[in-house]
């Protein structure tokens, strides 16, 4: 009898060690789009020929602070408008943890409005010719509308989830050109812009939302949007140490400050921002777009720069969208590169659009795609899927692990806070592809077909 019960014992142990692996597919065909699959994957100790990704989790990288999407002032116009029960379907799949969502962990929103709202709007407005230095006339009336209530109930859902305020443009009057489209920030407006920014991140506390980091400006090489606002990268630098980096600390502001917030093709911006002493004491990191530049170029702000963090948070998906196209590019890029390249968070451009790609101010963006299509009834598009396979498994505070790039295999691999390990792999090549997944000097063997992607959890 001890016999048989030490034989159970054995069998249950090596139950209990062997490490079942999950696998969650999508085809760019869109046959199967984010579905657990039924195959039994065990690591084992076996092998042959076919390809390896070695994932290795003594080495470390950075600590991921989560994926989503910009939830601008558009996207909670339409949300706001829909069915209560239909809102409430949606805002859990989107944002609920538990085992039938997605988990949506970060959101980017605008510091007034950007280019998707329905109307520019600043929260201090004032007529033609007039000032207001005390900012007696400041209101976050516009964002009551829509964009508030629909934060609020998604931080009832998801009470941790982090937020990124990004300035579209500053109020007109404090602009070179009183315009809301173009034009720089008056120098005399320095400490008046600052405190602008204190008075909303208060505001928005009082209503019960952190906001956990700002960029500076939004695309400060593109004066042509509307709202928008020129900042090279010496007023950035001067604005911050002057003004906005000493009023945070005088006001006990621990909001983090991100600068550039705009494309890889130059990282030079961040950089020379940087290396300025008495800005870069100011600042957590450097914010990335790759509407310009390759994604490897954000690698050169981390290496002039180790002790800074690095965020990706925006690029668009124009409609009326290729799934094929825009799902590949935007994994291989998005989830996968800036992951790889240091990015702390990885964003989508933009949550919500309706079937007409509205609303916009004119001159904005006439054909983003949103994530979500809302109309009669609500449609997933690419953007969903893109960060649907990150954001349900790798939870806030994973650390991105090693893992070799191997044949046509772009892939990264993360280390979750419950000690969960995840695999993002793509299969870029136009065949089938077989291949290994390595771990602690076991292996699972996988296949996927041409152009799929699929996120392996053990």
């Amino acid at each position: 009898m001890k016999k048989i019960f030490s034989l159970l014992f054995c069998f249950s142990a090596i139950q209990i060690n062997a490490q079942v692996v999950e696998k969650w597919l999508t085809k760019t065909d869109k046959s199967v789009l984010f579905q657990k699959q039924n195959e039994t994957l065990t690591f084992e100790k076996i092998t042959n020929t076919a390809p390896s990704i070695y994932v290795d989790d003594s080495k470390t990288f950075q600590k991921m602070d989560g994926f989503g999407y910009t939830l601008t002032g558009g996207s909670t116009m339409l949300i706001s408008r829909m069915k209560p029960e239909q809102r409430a379907k949606l805002l859990q799949e989107l944002f609920a943890t538990d085992a039938n969502n997605i988990g949506v962990s970060y959101l980017r929103i605008s510091v007034g409005a950007s280019d998707l709202d329905g109307d520019v709007f600043s929260y201090d407005d004032l007529p033609s010719g007039e000032t207001d230095p005390k900012l007696t006339k400041f209101s976050l009336a516009e964002d009551q509308k829509h964009l508030i209530p629909v934060l609020k109930q998604i931080l009832t859902i998801n009470p941790k989830i982090k937020i990124l305020g990004s300035p579209w443009s500053p109020p007109a009057w404090m602009k070179t050109n009183n315009n809301s489209k173009g034009g720089s920030l008056k120098p005399a407006f320095y400490d008046v812009y600052a405190r602008y920014l204190v008075k909303y991140i208060l505001a928005m506390k009082k209503e019960g939302i952190a906001i956990d980091a700002i960029t500076i400006q939004n695309e400060p090489l593109h004066p042509g949007n509307n709202p928008s606002l020129l900042m090279p990268q010496d007023e950035q630098a001067n604005f911050i140490k002057k003004s906005l980096g000493p009023i945070f600390q005088q006001a006990k502001i621990t909001t983090k400050i991100i600068i550039y917030d705009h494309n890889a093709d130059r990282p030079d911006y961040p950089i020379s921002v940087l290396n300025d002493p008495e800005a870069r004491k100011y600042i957590d990191g450097s914010a990335f777009h790759l509407y310009g530049g390759n994604v490897e170029n954000i690698r050169s702000v981390h290496e002039a720069h180790p002790d800074k963090n690095l965020y990706f948070t925006e690029q668009w998906i124009g409609a009326p969208g290729d799934f094929a196209g825009d799902f590949s590019w935007h994994t291989k890029n998005l989830i996968i590169g800036a992951s790889r390249n240091w990015c702390k968070t990885v964003l989508e451009w933009n949550l919500a659009a309706d079937p007409q790609q509205n609303p916009h101010t004119i001159g904005g963006c006439t054909a983003c795609l949103g994530a979500i299509t809302i109309g009669e009834n609500f449609i997933r598009n690419p953007a969903y899927y893109i960060v649907a396979h990150a954001s349900k498994f790798v939870r806030p505070n994973s650390t991105r692990i090693a893992s070799n790039i191997t044949m046509s295999l772009p892939n990264v691999a993360f280390k979750t806070p419950n000690g969960k390990t995840v695999l993002i792999v793509q299969n870029e090549s136009n065949n089938p592809q077989e291949f290994n997944i390595r771990y602690h000097n076991k292996q699972i063997t996988t296949k996927l077909d041409a152009g799929s992607v699929a996120t392996y959890v053990w």
